[in-house]
């Protein structure tokens, strides 16, 4: 059977239908559907996506069919429309869209009027008997065209128009007559030729054809490539191209167009709402030519429902009839010919976070969807804008530099380069963006001083996207645009302008933006619809939901915010506080067993306080906390005033102190000294740590009757007999404590599996673990050989060149990061069928990660505190794509 690539439509026959998206596009389907329900659309036909897909796989060659099906099917709509396309006395015009799967507004091309020229435009006076109209579709049909089909700057015609409109003293478009609209076309056909070098197409087939081949086009355009990138829309799905016969908005004051929301896009409020021009077409509603008016009068004056009553009341039933038919709320482009309405499009409407969760509310109480259809309306990344600020949307910006969107939010402050200077600015009440060319652990205490972090260097998995993420801050990271001097004490942005200490700046979280000056920013608000969808959300996942915190602060916040448990907590981060780096230094300066212990007995009353802390925030639900896993050199200063500064401070020579950071040195510490192979060589550092967490979990139970089960993580382990030793002596150090409480306490040993060793011989590994969790930060390291922290100078053009598909630290590489934790699942599980398995990388958070940690059979994922909601609905998510 030969393949079809055309498909018709038009007085209420249609040969497509509204689910098929796939091939129609998204206004193609729904251009059919709408045709099929009996609503008013000008008939048309749409080439479908696989002509996209064959003219770039042939050097942009159509197959050999095509010709032919869009010659019969243009029959077909002169026919029923009663005219001919290029006659010259009863002309036939057309318009020519896109239209992909996904809705991509205004990123693909658009021409409209298509037919005119000379003889047909006389025609087109016959049929509307109005000169000035005829004209006015001309004029617009080159500028378009030129545009759009011949690469013609669109600024050169316009200052042709502005001109006219200059000479003939008036302002508006619509006040040009006939004639000056006929001299202006002249004139354009003038300028097309001095500037292209050849004359504008009179043949329509010509036209046709080119304005085909410009939509396929477009589908390759900077600004859809970007579109789809933001979006993951993958560029094998193609467009389609509709031809349409014209409608016309612009034949008189009986005449409009229109585009309109069945309810209102921002707040989600069951109130239609949408905005129309009379005497006008599409074009001048969304460029903002003429500042349109209301259709609702209570929207304000000169609306629709005053000027056109008749019209408004059939847009108002056709609005109520797509609504009940498509059960979602819909976007709508309308044209109003002679008193006349003809629907041009519909569509599911973008809408922001509040509105989605509200009308996703609404429509259940309404009848309209089920509970599980609300959960999966509502995208799981879109309510980040709900958990934080962001920017006023009203609000002018001047975008000086742009990195990457690391941490959502919006926040305005005085430019710092030290956390020290964030800190102390903090205390006197100052906000301050805390600007560095990269954080390290030592930098978190002015992280969190700060109300937002700039980074120069650095990844989405960077320390300063982690950490920001896990305290809610906004961060912009691996901003290559900036040129940060900590001796000048400023950064220079690509155009040269220079920003010092103290000058004010604002980070847009959500976009990577870095904006000149202090930018208004608008304060999230959680609604009952929230906690409803939630609710709801919470009946539909398997998977349990943890956070990554360090402090009660960030715990209290996740849990809040419906998280079960930590799955992670980084106890490297509570060494940088307050006295105790001073007594953690002194642990690794010590020369002998001895001195590291005495050393430890200083931090051991603290970290039983911090354990404390969490376990009484998280109280009943599980808590795993990882041992010191970063190597010992990243607490010692590394500068010569640093270490003089702490020789003093230590009373040792600076000499000594500089030998021993140098002996600690190590050319990748990623895969160095660090994790459970300090354990091995220092066991005192482990034993500190575990009696501080027994000793917290047994006082509360003790005291206060708390039930609690302490998750000991041991990191990094890559052989089972590291586990075992380390396994046996965490048993002695908790019993013992046990003894001494003369309480009962559960407690469970187990690993992050982070090394693709550990994954492959997890059957082993699990003899020693009651749990894993998969460190996927690290494993994605380890399986690729990249260091995230280094990455993002060439990763983003791995991206672009589609070798990956995304970043593998943003979304979890399912192939081969993926199948890792796959074959450690089930390999754990042979040997230990009830092994917790849990996941607390960054991918914890990300929805396409969580989905497949669903399918991959986890019991748990664990994410940052303002990302815990995203992973209950991406949990949610994934169990109803399973039913």
């Amino acid at each position: 059977m030969m393949a079809k690539f055309v498909y018709f439509f038009g007085d209420g026959i249609s040969e497509g239908r509204g689910d098929m998206k796939n091939l129609l596009g998204g206004k193609g389907a729904n251009l059919a559907e709408m045709t099929s329900i009996g609503l008013p659309v000008p008939a048309g036909f749409t080439i479908t996506t696989e002509v996209c897909t064959t003219y770039y796989d042939n050097d942009k060659k159509y197959p050999e069919t095509l010709a032919a099906e869009v010659e019969e099917n243009l029959g077909r709509v002169e026919k029923l429309m009663g005219k001919k396309f290029g006659d010259a006395s009863n002309p036939l015009l057309v318009s020519v869209r896109s239209g992909a799967r996904a809705s991509m507004p205004g990123m693909m091309d658009t021409v409209l009027n298509l037919g005119l020229n000379d003889q047909t435009v006389k025609g087109v006076i016959a049929q509307s008997g109005d000169e000035r109209f005829a004209y006015d579709s001309y004029r617009r049909f080159i500028q378009m065209y030129t545009n759009v089909v011949m690469g013609m700057n669109g600024e050169i015609l316009e200052d042709l128009l502005e001109k006219m409109k200059h000479e003939k003293g008036v302002e508006e478009d619509t006040a040009l007559s006939a004639e000056d609209l006929k001299d202006l076309v002249f004139q354009f056909k003038i300028k097309v030729k001095e500037e292209i070098g050849k004359d504008f197409p009179t043949d329509p087939k010509e036209q046709l054809w080119g304005a085909v081949s410009a939509v396929f086009d477009s589908w390759m355009n900077t600004r859809a490539i970007t579109y789809r990138k933001l979006n993951n829309i993958p560029a094998e799905w193609g467009t389609a191209v509709n031809v349409q016969s014209m409608v016309f908005g612009n034949m008189g004051d009986d005449c409009a167009t229109g585009v309109a929301f069945t309810r209102n896009p921002s707040t989600g409020e069951k109130k239609f709402y949408g905005e129309f021009l009379i005497n006008a077409q599409g074009e001048d509603v969304v460029a903002g030519i003429r500042t349109p008016q209301p259709v609702l009068q209570e929207q304000g004056a000169g609306s629709m429902e005053e000027l056109l009553p008749e019209c408004f009341g059939q847009l108002m039933k056709v609005q109520e009839t797509l609504e009940k038919h498509y059960r979602d709320m819909q976007d709508i482009e309308f044209t109003i010919e002679k008193n006349k309405l003809y629907m041009l499009q519909t569509r599911n409407g973008k809408r922001t976070a509040k509105a989605a969760i509200k009308v996703a509310v609404d429509m259940v109480e309404e009848g309209l969807i089920t509970k599980k259809e609300a959960v999966m309306r509502v995208e799981p990344n879109q309510l980040d804008q709900l958990l934080h600020p962001s920017l006023d949307p009203n609000a002018e910006k001047n975008v000086v530099a742009k990195g990457l969107p690391a941490s959502p939010g919006a926040v305005s402050g005085e430019i710092v380069f030290s956390a020290d200077e964030a800190e102390e600015a903090a205390k006197i009440g100052h906000k301050v963006i805390l600007t560095r060319i990269e954080t390290s652990p030592e930098d978190i205490h002015g992280m969190h001083a700060a109300q937002g972090i700039l980074t120069a260097r650095g990844g989405m998995t960077s320390h300063a996207a982690v950490v920001a993420r896990g305290m809610g801050k906004c961060c912009v990271a691996g901003c290559g645009d900036i040129k940060v001097s900590y001796t000048d004490q400023q950064f220079i942005t690509p155009s040269g302008e220079v920003f010092k200490k103290g000058d004010v700046i604002t980070l847009d979280g959500a976009t990577g933006e870095v904006i000149k000056g202090e930018v208004p920013t608008v304060k999230p608000e959680l609604t009952g619809d929230f906690e409803t969808l939630m609710t709801w959300v919470d009946e539909y996942r398997r998977m349990k939901v943890r956070t990554n915190a360090d402090t009660p602060t960030d715990s209290q916040v996740a849990r809040d915010f419906g998280a079960e448990g930590i799955g992670l907590c980084r106890t490297e981060h509570m060494f940088f506080e307050g006295d105790r780096i001073m007594a953690v230094r002194e642990m690794i300066l010590a020369a002998d067993v001895d001195g590291r212990k005495r050393a430890l007995d200083k931090i051991l009353p603290m970290q039983r306080s911090d354990f404390h802390g969490l376990f009484q925030v998280m109280k009943g639900l599980p808590v795993t906390i990882r041992l010191l896993d970063p190597p010992l050199h990243e607490f010692l200063p590394h500068s010569d005033d640093e270490i003089e500064a702490l020789a003093k401070d230590v009373g040792v020579e600076a000499s000594t102190l500089k030998a021993k950071v140098e002996s600690l040195h190590e050319f990748n510490p990623m895969l160095g000294h660090r994790g459970c192979r300090l354990a091995v060589t220092f066991p005192e550092i482990y034993n500190m740590q575990v009696r501080a967490i027994m000793e917290a979990a047994c006082q509360l139970i003790k005291d206060d009757g708390y039930d609690i089960v302490p998750e000991i993580m041991i990191p990094l382990v890559s052989e089972v007999r590291e586990l075992g030793i380390l396994r046996a002596n965490a048993i002695r150090i908790a019993d013992a404590v046990i003894a001494e409480y003369g309480v009962e306490v559960e407690y469970l040993i187990g690993t992050m599996i982070e090394l693709p060793r550990a994954a492959l011989t997890a059957n082993a590994i699990a003899e020693e673990a009651d749990f894993f969790s998969f460190g996927t930060n690290d494993l994605t390291q380890t399986t690729y050989g990249l260091s995230r922290d280094d990455a993002g100078k060439f990763l983003p053009f791995y991206v672009d060149k589609e070798i990956y598909p995304n970043d593998p630290f943003v979304a979890i590489d399912q192939d081969g990061v993926g199948e890792l934790v796959k074959i450690g699942c089930e390999r754990g599980r042979e040997t230990r069928p009830d092994i917790k398995l849990g996941i607390c990388g960054e991918h914890g958070g990300e929805p396409s990660s969580v989905i497949f940690c669903h399918k991959a059979g986890l019991d748990y994922v664990s994410c940052s505190p303002y990302r815990v909601p995203i992973a209950r609905l991406a949990a949610a998510h994934a169990a109803l794509i399973d039913e």
